[in-house]
């Protein structure tokens, strides 16, 4: 049996950069704090577009040019990044069905006993992936530590938290 932490898109941009926030700044050194002190497989995300961001979808509805790949703002923050020790998970949309499918594979061949949630948005990519993850691995206790979140706002991270409640998930340190 093994834990899973996934640590979701903590990337300059989302920090401190085109979409940061003071509240996704405060988590960083938490967000550092529960890697180095996680027993288990650590996986982090990255929020990954291209030059043509603009023309697409997302782009059209948030005109903010953000985590381009090779970018600075697309980099995984420094002090989190000297932590990582296995490939991130690019994905081009706010859930990915390859990051659920790695887990669905891993639980294959060595069951997961659980999987947490920290990062950014909560909000957005947060509840999206760990929506995936529950459709994916409906029997695995999915949990997400509020004090390692932020949203685009304190309200919608609030509101992300007891939507993921209401679906099963686990919301600790709120």
């Amino acid at each position: 049996m093994t834990d899973v932490l996934i640590v979701v898109d903590m990337q300059n941009d989302f920090i401190d950069g085109a979409l940061g926030t003071d509240q996704a700044v405060a988590i960083v050194p938490k967000v550092a704090k529960k890697i180095a002190s996680f027993d288990g497989t650590v996986i982090f995300t990255r929020d990954t577009h291209l030059e043509n961001y603009p023309d697409t979808q997302e782009g059209r509805i948030l005109p903010v040019p953000h985590c381009i790949r090779g970018s600075e703002g697309w980099q995984i923050r420094k002090e989190l990044e000297e932590l990582r020790k296995t490939e991130a998970v690019d994905k081009p949309s706010f859930g990915s069905v390859e990051l659920a499918e790695k887990l669905r594979k891993m639980d294959g061949e060595e069951k997961i006993s659980s999987v947490t949630l920290v990062g950014l948005c909560t909000d957005i990519c947060v509840i999206s992936n760990a929506m995936i993850i529950k459709a994916f691995l409906p029997e695995v206790p999915i949990i997400v530590d509020a004090s390692c979140c932020a949203g685009v706002s304190p309200a919608s991270h609030e509101t992300a938290l007891d939507a993921m409640a209401a679906c099963q998930i686990t919301i600790v340190n709120r």
